[in-house]
């Protein structure tokens, strides 16, 4: 790996509670590459959503960052002050965050939310944003003529590809998808994941990519961290980690995954 575009260090995260602090994140450390995509997966509470709002500082109270550093080009960014973290987050740092589809204002129509974050974050006037909107669109294999829809005139699918294509339009350098495909049925899943990949492929931007579906991220990752309750217990190439996991937690995460009986694999093939 060339210099890494990320790099999270001993990260940890605590959550205040009424009998003290209890550490959901603890020293995590992992690097993401210049166009590489990283996965993190693990359990439900293992601390995966927590370090990618950690990540974009959008973690709030009773959630707070109690080391580490988390370093982009170098930049530490749980040291900069808010009017430096507005020209990172969402610039350089986009999310799509869990339940996606639902992150869209249903008051507003697409067109509108799109000219709301270029106008805000690049000072776009309405005519830019609506040719970058109808450019994001066809990368995303919707036509142009729908921006002037409000979002429940959308599949679920399509409503979470808008949302793939808002967070596009600043052209950040990383994104972070949490959980993106887990209310779209499994066809739905594979032609979403297929085109973040031709996304990327063409854009060029890394991703980190989490989820507790270890086959789904086989699919998509170059590199795979495993998290349990809040610690980063194996990282490695996707093909390492999927044929010959070292610890103990990795091996049934694989386990847990149904397999096709030989004879309907050869069915199949």
């Amino acid at each position: 790996m060339n210099k890494p575009l990320l790099q999270v260090r001993d990260l940890c995260v605590d959550y205040l509670t009424d009998k003290g602090a209890f550490r959901a994140v603890k020293n995590v450390s992992f690097d993401i590459g210049r166009g590489e995509l990283f996965g993190l997966a693990g359990e439900s509470g293992c601390g995966k959503s927590t370090i990618a709002y950690a990540i974009t500082r959008l973690a709030k109270a009773p959630a707070w960052v109690a080391g580490g550093e988390i370093l982009l080009d170098g930049q530490d960014l749980l040291r900069l002050n808010e009017a430096s973290l507005q020209k990172v987050r969402w610039r350089r740092i986009g999310m799509v965050f869990q339940s996606a589809m639902n992150s869209l204002n249903p008051l507003m129509r697409v067109e509108a939310q799109f000219h709301d974050v270029l106008h805000r974050h690049n000072g776009a006037s309405r005519e830019r944003s609506r040719a970058r909107a109808e450019a994001m669109f066809r990368l995303v294999g919707i036509p142009g003529s729908r921006l002037g829809d409000y979002p429940h005139q959308f599949s679920g699918g399509m409503r979470q590809r808008i949302v793939i294509a808002i967070c596009l339009a600043l052209e950040p350098e990383l994104i972070i998808m949490d959980e993106p495909t887990t209310a779209l049925d499994v066809v739905v899943q594979r032609e979403i994941l297929e085109q973040v990949i031709d996304l990327q492929r063409n854009l060029g931007f890394s991703v980190l990519f989490i989820t507790h579906d270890l086959h789904l991220m086989a699919q998509l990752c170059h590199r795979i961290g495993v998290m349990l309750k809040g610690e980063l217990v194996e990282v490695g190439d996707v093909r390492q980690v999927s044929r010959a996991p070292l610890h103990e937690y990795t091996r049934k995460l694989w386990g847990a995954i149904p397999q096709l009986p030989a004879r309907a694999r050869e069915a199949l093939a």
